[in-house]
């Protein structure tokens, strides 16, 4: 552990900035930086390019963006997160929208193992930076994937509650049918909701049956002690 310089460029005081895992006595070195006496001018470098970086792709832009800046590795600590944010500013500034439903700095946190793989491997290799900026741009589309799936799960809740906005549901239908709308894991059954609900086995029920005759709920193929239930897709 030693102390974080906070607000200013690193200075090596401790030793040379580098990235390492495994046990101490054992560590893999995965990246050394370049020596702090070359940050400031490094950063003055990247900056001014920042600032204009020409005509390229706005998402090549953005890929070269964040692995120049987590390169130079200028703080003592915090570099990954703001690497992420200037990746995040770079989309940002392409779109022209201030509305953004994705976030590719928590595709790149949920990546994090393929990320530092593929960030050690261009850093240790040439100046082709093709296989990063390939790399990111797959993460980017997963973040889009992802962030469109989770709009249209909201889109669904929201539908779902409007078409109910004024049936009298009870407490235990309305928390029961929330957990569905967010993603209830395995099959709905009178047993689960009980549980769910805290109620008994007759009052969960009475309680499905209801919400079949209101037509929020179907029963399952099959039956018997297994029977389940799902929510009528809209």
């Amino acid at each position: 552990m030693v102390k974080i310089n906070a607000g200013a460029w690193r200075d090596d005081s401790d030793g040379p900035m580098q990235v390492v895992s495994g046990p101490m006595g054992r560590e893999k070195v995965h990246y050394e930086a370049p020596p702090a006496d070359r940050v400031d001018e490094e950063m003055r470098r990247f900056l001014a390019w920042f600032e204009n970086p020409g005509d390229k792709h706005p998402l090549l832009i953005a890929g070269l963006a964040h692995l120049w800046f987590v390169t130079i590795h200028p703080f003592d600590d915090g570099n990954g997160r703001i690497a992420r944010a200037i990746a995040d500013m770079a989309l940002a500034r392409s779109e022209r929208t201030r509305q953004r439903f994705y976030s590719m700095s928590s595709q790149i946190r949920l990546d994090r193992k393929d990320y530092y793989y593929t960030l050690e491997w261009t850093q240790k290799g040439d100046m082709d930076i093709s296989r990063w900026q390939e790399w990111f741009l797959a993460c980017l589309l997963r973040a889009i994937e992802d962030s469109r799936e989770t709009l249209n799960a909201v889109m669904i809740k929201a539908r779902f509650w409007d078409r109910f906005a004024k049936e009298p549901l009870n407490q235990r239908q309305i928390n029961v049918m929330n957990k569905l709308l967010d993603g209830f894991e395995g099959k709905l059954t009178s047993s689960k909701w009980a549980k769910i609900a805290k109620c008994s086995q007759d009052t969960a029920t009475r309680d499905i049956k209801d919400l079949i005759k209101r037509g929020a709920l179907e029963q399952d193929e099959g039956g018997g002690r297994s029977t389940s239930y799902s929510l009528v897709a809209q």
